[in-house]
């Protein structure tokens, strides 16, 4: 240990000393695993073009680095393990990104996709244990937590499709807390009194916001932190049942690779199967029939990709809305498994503070964290599409709509990261709107190779595909995450 550094600690323990007899509480041993017995909240801050460690962030595309990426695959362990002493996580509440857009040097209009993929690891180093049959007792237990990213009342940015109805227990974090939003999420966490570790992660401004409500509230009276102290500092306030509250700081001493950070092992590969059946069809103006619309874009082209693995159950009913550990090893890959298949310009996906109900409700985080490493690794855009549902029941044409009429994607080549059973009701609504009804095809459960092209030329006339995947084996990626 450096000199300097002795001399800090033994400053910060006469501190501490002189502040004891004030109702301070704060554990300066960051070895200490937290109780299980006590109500944890633990707050991560993910970084953003304010706060963030030198190097984490591309200050083009407002997006994590790959060494911002990797200290969060590092992150992950390390909260698991020395935070909660290898207990299983609670809840994870994180941002959602459309409540912080931000203007990068090359972009305006960015989301901070940033909580979220920080934190994902972390969540698929849990598991997760979910009824298959709500009539029933067969259960299945799999590597993967939900993220709560929801919007709460109240907190639905301008220009967001607002939800038919806001989700009861999986809302996220606010990033101007509109409401008290994120004050309310965090009073009601303490009221219920349930011990056990309850996660955030949020950029710096959010998070240092949540501390101080959580200590005024309750009047506390914690030291909490007033500035930014690094992306390596994990805080928590412990609450056992007396309701004697701690403050507990962690430095995590993380030092991540400046590059792509290297998978433990490889991911096994496969050639493609075309399980949907090797399909080609083209609409040309004018002949059997087909006219090319008036607004349709001009040489364009789109990749369409599904989310990771989400179902490792045999029938498919598994459903978190986050994909599952064997899910992150693909999503991890994505950027080798695509390298000279495609060159976008940019990605995009769906806005992950979307949610559904099914057995239990979720936030539908998914397919926006499939596409997100692949973004990270490629220094592309990110944005999400947040102005229509994608659980709309007229959501095909909405999709169509959006991507390929316009001109706003003409002379734009897109990575799109969707869900299975709406890409090819997607693209039949394209192929339909040249005035020729479209095939059915069904895209199978086990299926998470396939990619689909769409292109369109400059006359207008469109060919889709299906002759290109991604060429990862889904039987043999590991059922538990890559460690870091």
């Amino acid at each position: 240990m450096h000199k300097i550094s002795v001399v800090r600690s033994m400053l910060l323990v006469f501190a501490l000393t002189l502040l004891a007899g004030c109702g301070v509480g704060l554990n300066i041993n960051p070895s200490a695993a937290l109780s299980p017995d006590n109500v944890n909240l633990i707050f991560v801050s993910s970084p953003d073009l304010t706060y963030h460690g030198p190097g984490d962030v591309d200050y083009d595309t407002a997006n994590l680095t790959s060494k911002g990426l990797h200290r969060s695959l590092l992150m992950a362990t390390y909260l698991k393990q020395q935070v909660l002493g290898a207990n299983n996580v609670t809840a994870i509440y994180t941002l959602a990104p459309m409540t912080h857009l931000q203007t990068a040097n090359r972009y305006a209009d960015v989301p901070d996709m940033t909580a979220i993929g920080y934190i994902q690891q972390f969540a698929l180093l849990n598991q997760y244990t979910l009824p298959l049959d709500k009539f029933g007792p067969a259960y299945y237990t799999a590597n993967s937590y939900p993220l709560e990213a929801a919007y709460a009342k109240g907190a639905v940015p301008k220009g967001v499709a607002v939800p038919p109805a806001y989700c009861p227990d999986c809302s996220g974090l606010d990033f101007n807390n509109s409401g008290g939003s994120n004050d309310l999420l965090l009073a009601d966490i303490i009221k219920k009194n349930i011990p056990g570790y309850y996660v955030f992660s949020a950029p710096w401004e959010t998070i240092s916001t949540l501390l101080a409500a959580a200590n005024s509230q309750n009047g506390y009276n914690l030291n909490i932190p007033a500035t930014y102290m690094g992306p390596n500092q994990i805080y928590a306030i412990s609450i056992p049942s007396s309701g004697s509250a701690s403050l507990v700081s962690y430095n995590s001493n993380l030092n991540p690779l400046p590059t792509c950070p290297p998978l433990p092992s490889p991911v096994p590969s496969a050639a493609c199967t075309h399980v949907q059946g090797l399909i080609n069809i083209s609409r040309i103006g004018g002949v059997d029939g087909a006219v090319v619309p008036a607004t349709i874009n001009k040489n364009q082209t789109v990749y369409i990709v599904r989310h990771a693995e989400a179902h490792p159950d045999p029938t498919f009913i598994f459903e978190n809305g986050n994909f599952v550990a064997a899910g992150q090893w693909r999503a991890l890959d994505l950027p080798v498994a695509l390298e000279n298949k495609i060159s976008p310009d940019m990605v995009y996906s769906i806005d992950p503070s979307q949610w559904f109900k099914g057995t239990f409700n979720f936030s539908y985080v998914r397919p926006s964290l499939t596409v997100l490493p692949y973004a990270i690794a490629k220094k592309l855009p990110y944005y999400l599409v947040s102005e229509f549902l994608i659980f709309d029941s007229n959501v095909a044409k909405l999709a169509s709509d959006f991507f390929f009429t316009g001109g706003k994607f003409s002379n734009k080549t897109l990575l799109l990261g969707w869900e299975s059973q709406r890409i090819n009701p997607l693209i039949k609504a394209l192929l339909d709107s040249y005035g020729v009804s479209g095939p059915v095809i069904k895209w199978p459960g086990d299926d998470y190779d396939t990619v689909w092209t769409v292109k369109i030329d400059n006359q207008g006339n469109l060919t889709v595909d299906n002759a290109l995947c991604e060429g990862i084996d889904s039987t043999k990626l590991p059922d538990t995450a890559p460690q870091f």
